[in-house]
């Protein structure tokens, strides 16, 4: 199954002081420090707006839902607020770790670092689509990166699995590292649409997220496409191609098949 996942560079502080925190204010209605927070970081208002949207659904989480759908999906989209975040296709540590159970050395349990008081259930990585998944401590960041320099049985995992996208996720370690961050990964908070990039959708904010991944997506679906089109005999271009690809595309949102879809549009970027 094709899963769109992005890396989230952040510490259990930021956390805290970005989402958890803000929570019982909200709840009592008051959304002043949280909008004061995000001015702070010069958000922009569009997504200071955004990202009390995504707060106000939080306060009514209900607790018997599971904590990677509902919480650790919503940290990551704050975290694009905030920081930089970077794209693969379909290369999730939760993934690798079903494959490899001693992978896991790597990661941190929810259990071990969420308040107390949230208590819905956690599942331990990605489960279905727009949820988090496991969290690599910043510790845990700096013992893959050395692991990956000095054992070469990890690094061989590490490489086979990412593959095209080994650069994207290296450079995600390299930011966390240099950061003093952790790293969580998430599923579907970027979507990029490999027709125009330009249309790519994102829950956050995507000038935030690194561009690499997605143009490695690209790249791969255009040479997947051009053989398909070779070999079922069909003789039009790609770029043909694509524009009924996109007409189909389109129709299929139409009849709701993503229908808790959310798309925001973004303003122009600042030149």
């Amino acid at each position: 199954m094709g899963y769109d996942i992005t890396y989230h560079p952040i510490k259990l502080e930021q956390m805290e002081e970005w989402y958890f925190s803000r929570l019982d204010e909200m709840k009592q209605g008051d959304y002043s420090k949280t909008w004061e927070m995000a001015q702070k970081a010069n958000m922009h208002e569009f997504y200071i707006d955004k990202y009390l949207d995504v707060m106000k659904e939080a306060v009514n989480i209900e607790p018997d839902l599971t904590f990677e759908i509902t919480h650790g999906f919503n940290i990551a989209v704050v975290q694009g607020f905030f920081l930089p975040h970077y794209y693969v296709r379909g290369t999730a540590f939760s993934f690798l770790i079903e494959e490899h159970p001693q992978m896991a050395k790597y990661i941190t349990s929810w259990q071990d670092i969420i308040p107390q008081w949230i208590k819905n259930p956690i599942a331990g990585g990605i489960v279905e689509n727009y949820c988090g998944g496991v969290f690599i401590s910043p510790e845990q960041v700096h013992k893959l990166l050395s692991d990956c320099e000095k054992d070469i049985q990890i690094k061989n995992l590490i490489d086979n699995f990412f593959g095209e996208y080994l650069p994207v996720f290296i450079k995600a370690l390299n930011y966390s590292l240099e950061n003093g961050l952790g790293l969580l990964e998430a599923t579907d908070v970027v979507v990029p649409n490999v027709i125009d990039l330009n249309k790519t959708e994102s829950y956050s904010n995507l000038f935030n997220c690194d561009p690499e991944g997605a143009l490695i997506y690209r790249e791969i679906a255009m040479e997947q496409i051009a053989q398909a089109l070779k070999e079922s005999g069909d003789n039009r271009d790609v770029n043909e191609a694509l524009k009924d690809m996109a007409f189909m595309i389109s129709e299929r949102d139409e009849d709701g098949n993503v229908e808790d879809y959310r798309i925001y549009e973004h303003p122009e970027k600042d030149s």
